[in-house]
């Protein structure tokens, strides 16, 4: 059982367990939102003198104490449910008797093992919070804190027990910033209806803009809406050019005139807008999830409630001034604002009274609890 240390003085480092997600290497090679993220706020963390062990799967790619439950992560198997229970069981074996003051969990199951650490168990919720996702993290209660990656995210469940709100970040001096771009379009992400790539196909094709594609496709449901939307609407203009890894991906990111993001869900946050941006290249979206929060338009991209709009953002996105999408993320969505609302956030949830399940038990759906430190 993970245990707790006496609280630390404000001006004392922490010590933080950080519980990645069991599918890839932190930092990931390619596709990995959450891993990118998770990768980012251990560095960020470090570097203001906190001691980080971290529980992931494959390599070690950080400065963190590094704890493996997977040799290889089992990034084939995605989707299915035991290389997750297997994680969040390891993850709890191998850190027992490890002395910690928080618990940093971002796996769907880790959080089980929340009543039985001696240290509070902080969330983040970096999928969707409706329908069996929102009752699970009902069923915790006020065995974990949550922190929510963007105000849209919060307000779909705002009755769940929310420690606040940081948005996610990246460390922009890794992503190459050009300023003249070429003359195509690009949709980088999953491949899933929700993420609309056949619709950014017809909006760059109405513009009269090629088109390039890059994602993830291993997941049968990703497959099958591939097959039914995207390859059928495939061609000179629309070029599928598989997942790009790393370096491959920052140089799309970098080139293309613009990154199409026509969401048709509440997406929480949507990492490769800020990951576009800090290459200079501005965002067309529609207006959904946590867009407006992260894109300015008419500064930083442009954002639409229909996709019959979008060919026209598509052909004004010349205009806009590759250097202010660079600064918006420097300025708000770097590495060390993140980490610096994140630990803000343990040492409240430190500071704060002892969660466990028998001395606090669940709330229900109604009872509400807000705890919110704005960050940004």
């Amino acid at each position: 059982m993970v245990s707790s240390r006496i609280v630390p003085g404000w001006s004392e480092g922490l010590r933080v367990l950080m519980v990645a997600p069991p599918w890839y290497d932190v930092p990931p090679r390619g596709y990995g939102g959450i891993e990118s993220m998770v990768a980012g706020l251990v560095a960020g963390l470090t570097r203001r003198g906190h001691d980080i062990t971290l529980i992931g799967a494959g390599r070690a790619g950080t400065r963190a104490r590094f704890l493996s439950t997977y040799g290889r992560a089992p990034s084939e198997r995605i989707g299915e449910p035991l290389p997750e229970i297997l994680h969040a069981a390891r993850a709890y074996a191998m850190t027992s008797g490890l002395v910690v003051d928080v618990v940093h969990d971002h796996s769907l199951a880790g959080p089980l093992s929340a009543p039985a650490r001696g240290a509070p168990t902080m969330i983040t919720c970096h999928g969707e919070m409706e329908g069996e996702y929102g009752e699970y993290y009902r069923a915790l209660g006020a065995t974990v804190s949550m922190v929510a990656v963007s105000e849209a995210q919060r307000r779909i469940a705002p009755d769940l027990n929310w420690a606040g709100v940081v948005h996610n970040a990246v460390d922009a001096t890794v992503f190459p910033f050009r300023e003249r771009k070429e003359d195509w379009v690009l949709w980088l992400g999953r491949f899933n209806a929700d993420k609309g790539a056949h619709l950014a196909i017809d909006a760059a094709r109405a513009a009269g803009r090629r088109i390039v594609l890059a994602g993830k496709l291993t997941e049968k449901v990703e497959r099958d809406y591939f097959d039914e939307y995207v390859r059928p609407r495939l061609g000179p203009d629309a070029e599928y050019v598989g997942e790009a890894g790393t370096t491959r991906k920052h140089e799309l990111l970098a080139a293309a005139r613009c990154l199409l993001f026509p969401i048709v869900w509440e997406e929480p946050f949507g990492m490769v807008m800020i990951e576009a941006m800090a290459c200079g290249t501005p965002v067309v979206a529609l207006s959904r999830g946590a867009v407006p929060e992260v894109v300015v338009d008419g500064i930083t991209g442009f954002i639409r409630n229909d996709p019959a709009e979008l060919p026209a953002a598509i052909e004004a996105a010349d205009v806009l001034d590759p250097r202010a999408c660079r600064v918006r993320v420097e300025r708000f969505f770097g590495v060390e604002a993140m980490a610096r609302a994140y630990e803000a956030i343990y040492r409240r949830t430190v500071a704060g009274p002892p969660r466990r399940a028998a001395e606090s038990p669940p709330r229900s759906a109604g009872e509400s609890r807000d705890l919110a430190m704005p960050v940004n």
